[in-house]
């Protein structure tokens, strides 16, 4: 693994509090102690990257084509809801209502480790999209990443 990119990985139950905060996992804490940046994620979760991982990441979309339609949409809703954020010096982050509302996050939470980022899930939505996941992930194979097993 390359030590200056953030490697997450894990599963981790925090609670939302009252208002709108989120305590990040302790094993994260560390790596996001400068800086996170979250936004709407896929299958309505959350992504939060480290500063530099989103460097990357607004990097690589940046050579996006902003003549394709697909592309446009995918970065209206990826930075409309985008927000910076420092965690406190208790590990908390404040989660927009906006965020809040798109990942359907009330107050039993799970952030999992996604490699380079993490993702902020409502814990029944995680639950549901796990099993669903169950049998499709059992069954993949070198179609996906060729040489990886």
């Amino acid at each position: 693994m390359s030590p200056d990119i953030a490697h997450f990985f894990g599963t981790h139950t925090p609670r939302l509090d009252d208002k709108g905060r989120l305590f990040l996992p302790a094993k994260f804490r560390p790596q996001l102690e400068q800086g996170i940046v979250l936004t709407r994620g896929q299958d309505h979760s959350i992504y939060g990257w480290t500063t530099e991982s989103f460097a990357r990441f607004a990097e690589k979309a940046q050579q996006m084509p902003f003549t394709n339609k697909e592309a446009r949409n995918f970065l209206r809703m990826l930075y409309s809801g985008a927000v910076s954020e420092v965690p406190d010096k208790q590990g908390r982050i404040s989660i927009p209502p906006v965020l809040r509302e798109w990942a359907g996050l009330d107050r039993e939470c799970t952030v999992v480790g996604a490699m380079d980022r993490i993702e902020i899930w409502d814990s029944a939505a995680w639950d549901q999209f796990a099993t669903d996941q169950e049998a499709a992930f059992s069954d993949m194979s070198n179609e996906i990443m060729p040489g990886l097993f």
